[in-house]
Parts: structure tokens; sequence; C-alpha cells
């Protein structure tokens, strides 16, 4: 988790994501990525400079087979409340709306229900597990899909909830994640999601992929565009 950790300890210096006396609630939807930011939001309460409380939520979606035992064990492991909220995302999307695009619906849901769920936590702060591969993902599928330059913040603020979204992990590379996982035995739980890998944004990172082979240095060179607006240039 060392690597982990220090990516961390930068995002939240550059980006200034915590203070003292936040609540901080991590959305843990069972993948690698937010189990991995939640064990490593409690390693990083030992030395923090500013002291917050935590905790976990889960906005679950009314699959059937979604076994979040794993997660509540190791909630329990490592001294974090947990809380697991049920709903009927799942039913409206498919069955009811039979959306052709389920994933943008859904994704709108899911950020309702986890807002006013953590509100009712009384939290201020919630914590999403995206890296900085998904940085790039979202920079790609704004620019082909949408006609938009953009990608997420490492912080945002929602006004109408009064709820800060902070992203602890955006210096983190997905790879060094895989690798957290399988050191520190942090437990995952598979998606029950029929459009799991078979999504717009697993198309986009298996062109980055490719992308990637064919141009070494080229990930890296993406994430410092991303940063660089001293040199943005575009037709204003």
């Amino acid at each position: 988790m060392k690597k982990i950790l220090g990516a961390i300890r930068k995002a939240v210096q550059d980006y200034d994501l915590i203070q003292d006396g936040d609540r901080i609630a991590v959305g843990v939807s069972g993948g690698k990525d937010s189990t991995t930011l939640l064990y490593g939001l409690k390693l990083f309460q030992r030395f923090s400079p500013v002291k917050y409380e935590l905790e976990a939520v889960t906005i679950a979606l009314g699959f059937e087979d979604f076994d979040l035992t794993p997660i509540k064990e190791f909630c329990k492991k490592i001294d974090v409340p947990y809380t697991v909220k049920d709903t009927y995302i799942a039913q409206v999307v498919f069955d009811i709306r039979k959306e052709k695009n389920p994933c943008s619906l859904c994704a709108r849901m899911r950020r309702g229900a986890i807002h006013d769920l953590i509100k009712e936590r009384g939290c201020n702060k919630l914590a999403l597990g995206h890296h900085a591969d998904d940085a790039i993902e979202t920079l790609f599928m704004s620019m082909l899909y949408e006609g938009r330059v953009c990608t997420f913040l490492p912080q945002t603020y929602m006004s109408r909830k009064d709820i800060h979204v902070i992203r602890p992990m955006v210096y983190a590379e997905e790879r060094e994640i895989i690798g957290a996982v399988r050191r520190n035995n942090i437990p995952t739980v598979k998606s029950p999601c029929p459009m799991d890998k078979n999504s717009k944004r697993e198309y986009m990172k298996q062109l980055l992929r490719d992308i990637y082979k064919d141009i070494p240095g080229a990930r890296d060179r993406l994430l410092t565009a991303i940063q660089n607006k001293d040199q943005f240039r575009l037709w204003f």
C-alpha cells in the first residue's frame, strides 16, 4: 500500500481534499478501486496531519446474487462503520425503462441515492475511488462521445446538497491498485450488472491499452496534459 498511500497523501496536499473535522463517507461499490480507497484512507488516518472520521456506504442497486458479506467483514476488521442502502435502481433501468443506454440513467440515480444517504449519515464529504487511468478514459470519452474536452476534478462541490466530492486516488495507477489488492488481501465483490465489462468505458480502456503499446510513455504524457493548464491551446 506504500504507493497508494503516497498517491493519497499527494492528492490531499495538492488539492486540499481533507480538513480537520471532516466526516468522510467512502462510496463502496465492491470493486477493487473503492475498497482500496477505503483501506487507504483508514491507514492514512494514522499519520494524516488533519483529523477526520471515516465510514463506508454502498448503494445496492437491487440485483440478485450481490453478496456484500466480504465487504461487511472487511469493514468490521478495519473498524469502519458500514451502511448499505437497498434500492430498486436496477429494476427501473432495465425492466421498467428498458434503457438502451442504461449506464447514464443508472449513474444519475446512484448519485442521487448516495448523496441522500451520506447526508442522512451526517457526512460532509463523499470519497470516490477514481484513479489516474479513469481520468484519462473520461477525457477520451468526453471528446469522442460528447464533443467536450473535460474529465472529472479531484474535488467538486455539490451546492444543492452541500457535499464535497473528493477523489484521493487521482494520482494512483490502476496497476498499483491491482497490486495492492493482491498483496493486502483486500476483498472485492463482482458486479452482477449485465453491462459490466460491456460498456463504452470498457471499450475506451481497451483502446487506450492499444495506444500505450504503440506509443511508450503515452499514458504519463496524457496525465501531464490533463494537469498542464499553462499550455492549454484550443479554438476559443
